[in-house]
Order: C-alpha cells, then structure tokens, then sequence
C-alpha cells in the first residue's frame, strides 16, 4: 500500500502543478478581453478594425483549458461541488466509504466513458487539421485535445483520492494525514 500512495503523492503533485499552471490562463483570459473590448472601441473611434476572431477564440480557448485542465485539480483540492447539508454531519469513515463508492460507480467509468468516445473525434480534428470556421480563426485541434487529457489528469485524481480512501479506510492513513492531504503541497 506504501507504493500505490507514493503514486498517489504523485498524481496529487501533478494535478496541483497543472491547476495551478492553468489558473495563470485566467489572467491572460482576461488580458485578452480587455484588449480585445478596447481596440474595439478605439478602432471604432479612428475607423480601423484592430479586433480579431483570433482574439475572441483564443479568450474560449483559455477558458477551456481553465475549466478542463482545473478539474483535477478542484477534485484533488476538495472544491468540487458538494451537496454538504448531510456529508459534512457524517464520521469521516462514512465520508471516505460515500467518497470510494462514488468514485468507483460514477467517477471512474465516466472519464473512462469520455475517454473513449472523445478519442474518435480529437483524433479526427488532428488529422484534419481542424480549422475554426470564423474568419482569422484559430485551429481548433489543440483546444479539442485538452478533452481526453482533462479527463485522464481527472480520471487519474479519481485513483489517487480512490487509494487514499482504502488506505483510510484499512487504517493505514490516519484522518490527520488525510486532511494534510486537502492542503498545499
């Protein structure tokens, strides 16, 4: 059990990376809307057009990353969304036995499901070369490859949090290390 929570560790690491990675797409999301909503204005003032599509997409695209990329990582940190008016009433062996059940009936077959039904269209999106239909947009075959890894960081966060219950649960994590896990790394 000592090696399957070494790997844990592991994934908790990289999701906390990556989360943390893909936050920094929120501000230049935002940069880039800025930008774009002021040349907009000042391009209408002087009559040019400095607005691009590329602008726009490249502000969805950031936030798919955002959203994709951050899952695992609100997963691995606890900040998904929780109907808490009885979990949080629960002992945290009734909490860990809630979580391993869902994560083995819900959680892990649903990003094994993605996986498999999203791999089909990414890899024709990659051979294609997929092009945004807008004028001056962007290739869409990157942001659609984010979706199977999204949900391969999210499935592999599943195993890492579904390994930390059994430990738990067998007693060979105690409750305090469990919430040092919730914590920064």
């Amino acid at each position: 059990m000592q090696t399957a929570l070494a790997i844990a560790n592991l994934i908790d690491r990289l999701n906390h990376r990556i989360g943390r990675g893909a936050a920094w797409l929120t501000l230049a999301m935002v940069l880039i809307g800025s930008y774009n909503a002021i040349v907009r204005y000042v391009g209408r003032h002087f009559q040019l057009d400095l607005s691009s599509n590329a602008y726009l997409e490249l502000q969805w695209y950031f936030f798919s990353a955002v959203f994709l990329l951050g899952a695992a990582y609100t997963l691995r940190h606890h900040e998904h969304v929780r109907i808490d008016i009885l979990f949080s009433r629960f002992s945290q062996r009734t909490q860990a036995i809630i979580n391993l059940t869902g994560h083995i009936i819900f959680l892990l077959p649903f990003c094994i499901l993605i996986l498999w039904l999203s791999w089909a269209p990414v890899s024709n999106s990659w051979a294609i070369r997929e092009m945004s239909p807008d004028p001056g947009g962007l290739p869409r075959y990157p942001i659609k490859a984010l979706i199977p890894l999204a949900f391969l960081l999210l499935l592999l966060q599943g195993l890492s949090d579904t390994i930390k219950q059994i430990a738990f649960l067998r007693g060979q994590l105690a409750p305090e290390e469990e919430d040092l896990r919730k914590g920064e790394l």
